[in-house]
């Protein structure tokens, strides 16, 4: 129905008819064709003449509803704060005009749902169409039909109260939606709490059992940590991530936990074990297997899978299982790369340390048989991290400056036999003694020797 002839069409309708065909939606009917409604509604009524704002007035009060009054538009918007739930506005007034008045209206966030029905003599299609875009809600024409203006509030009241349901039900939606998630904000951070809480636990334990070994092997504690440190060089040459990085610096700080079962007798022997007694100080991979088994930590899960297959060869020779190539976890390749480096670069009771070249190129040897292939060219590859690493140890009181500490940056520990005037192995590769001989003597430099 086209909105110029809404008015007069109404008009020329009996009052149930028009009623009927103005108000097609579901809501309050009014009570009487008189318009009278149940509840009383403020409006606005805005004329510049004062016998037209006395008639309007007079009719919407006659309808039941309180009628406030203004004189021109910039009277009108300073009144929009009283509670107004309808405006009927005048189209033509000096100043502020009902277009204007209405565009106002509209910009305002307060008011910009507030019912407005133009009252105007103009009925051709551009004035309409122009009101329309200014804003308004509806029109009635000059001069006004009492019954078509009951019709027309009654319907911009249907209209506003169905606005006003729809924006409370949103903003009690909002506001248990705000309340459920501040909830569930807290209910996480709590989970969150909860979960650095037990993951702090799960360190401090680790971190315990690495201090039991150090009160049953200092040299055990330290070659500890600095593997640790070790391997997150090899970690960032993977990429892994910064948790993947800390995770795998812990399971190794743990990869020697079972020697706290090795006899000290064994542990703290100085030269070559015999058979029976590698044997013993070989089960120290499942000794820490049996420690850290059973738990659901993570960190506790890792730290057992290295602890059991950092003795792992890749040729399959290693021990606790004999495992071979990628059946042995990554993280046991990892620490048995870092093991070897630095238990042979370090001095132990039962051997004096080893120069860092003559270590690497035995471990360069044992590339495809004892280590991973591709993990031992990334260790080479890092290998200036590495040194420049261990240079940082021994300022943090984890390492010894070795006497080859030089190009590089290396670092090693001279060995009791150099401590008590006697040929340690730096002395021993310097006269000529090759790796062979070394092995014969009970020191050999990879494989087993490291335990």
């Amino acid at each position: 129905m086209a909105l110029d002839r809404l008015p007069s069409y109404s008009r020329s309708l009996d009052p149930p008819t028009a009623i009927g065909l103005a108000c097609r939606f579901p809501g309050r009917a009014p009570a009487s064709h008189n318009g009278s409604m149940s509840e009383s509604r403020r409006v606005l009524v805005v004329d510049d003449v004062e016998q037209n704002v006395a008639m309007l007035a007079s009719m919407v009060r006659s309808l039941g509803h309180e009628a406030t009054t203004a004189g021109g538009g910039l009277e009108a918007l300073q009144q929009l704060d009283k509670g107004i739930d309808l405006v009927l506005l005048d189209v033509m007034m000096p100043g502020l005009d009902g277009f204007e008045v209405t565009r106002r209206v509209r910009a305002d966030p307060a008011t910009r749902d507030l019912p407005v029905i133009m009252v105007t003599v103009l009925d051709s299609r551009e004035d309409r169409v122009k009101a329309v875009a200014a804003g308004a809600s509806d029109f009635i024409a000059k001069p006004v039909d009492k019954t078509e203006l009951a019709v027309r509030l009654a319907c911009q009241f249907r209209l506003k109260q169905a606005q006003d349901d729809l924006k409370r039900g949103q903003a009690e939606l909002e506001e248990r939606v705000a309340c459920r998630t501040a909830e569930l904000r807290r209910a996480c951070d709590e989970v969150a709490e909860a979960n650095r809480r037990t993951s702090a636990a799960h360190v401090d334990t680790m971190k315990r059992l690495v201090l039991a070994a150090e009160l049953k092997d200092p040299d055990t504690a330290r070659h500890i940590v600095r593997m640790s440190r070790y391997s997150t060089v090899l970690a960032r040459a993977l990429r892994m991530t910064a948790a993947e990085t800390e995770a795998l610096g812990h399971a190794v700080m743990m990869h020697d936990v079972g020697k706290i079962g090795i006899p000290d007798a064994i542990l703290r022997k100085r030269g070559a074990l015999d058979p029976a007694e590698r044997a013993i100080m070989e089960s120290h991979t499942l000794i820490g297997g049996r420690i850290l088994g059973g738990s659901c930590s993570d960190l506790m899960r890792n730290g057992r899978i290295v602890a059991l297959t950092h003795h792992e060869r890749w040729d399959g020779g290693g021990y606790p299982r004999r495992l071979c190539g990628e059946q042995i976890p990554l993280a046991g390749r990892i620490c048995a790369i870092v093991d070897v480096f630095d238990a042979m670069t370090t001095a132990r009771p039962y051997r004096p340390a080893i120069p860092t070249e003559v270590v690497l190129e035995e471990m360069r040897l044992g590339r495809g048989l004892q280590f991973d292939p591709w993990l031992l060219d990334l260790f080479m590859a890092r290998l200036p991290e590495v040194l420049a690493l261990r240079t940082r140890l021994v300022t943090e009181g984890l390492g010894v400056a070795s006497s080859d500490a030089g190009a590089g940056g290396s670092v090693d520990v001279a060995g009791p036999g150099a401590a008590s005037g006697g040929a340690g192995v730096a002395d021993l590769c310097k006269a000529g003694v090759s790796v062979a001989d070394l092995s014969v003597a009970g020191l050999s430099v990879a494989g087993l020797s490291c335990f």
